[in-house]
């Protein structure tokens, strides 16, 4: 059973940068693929970034690509959101989600990190 705890939201000024991380346990770290999300108060849930399971491909929302960056770190098994340029818009909460590749949906998940970024 993959286990995931994100870490590092907060509250930001519009214009700040803010980094998530989540920790990975329970699994195969390097043939989990990787991603985030985020739901804002009354939004549906949305994709923000995943990468793959060796790091060499990566993709982002068009609402934050230029402004964010996911990483991992397969000595760590952890996976980063470096979040830069907030805006207001980007106010909800970030979950961490995982899935092998086998798998088209993402199966588990993180409990979740609040991102408020005030103007």
């Amino acid at each position: 059973q993959v286990q995931l705890v994100e870490s590092g939201g907060g509250l930001v000024q519009s214009g700040g940068s803010l980094r998530l991380s989540c920790a990975v346990s329970g699994g195969a770290f390097r043939t989990i693929l990787m991603g985030w999300f985020r739901q804002a108060p009354g939004k549906e849930r949305e994709f923000v970034a995943a990468i793959s399971s060796n790091g060499g491909s990566t993709s982002f929302a068009d609402s934050v690509k230029a402004r964010f960056t996911i990483s991992r770190d397969g000595a760590k098994n952890t996976v980063s959101l470096q979040m830069n340029s907030l805006k207001p818009e980007d106010t909800a909460v970030y979950y961490c989600a995982a899935r092998y590749g086998s798998s088209s949906v993402y199966q588990y998940w993180g409990q979740g990190t609040q991102v408020t970024v005030s103007s």
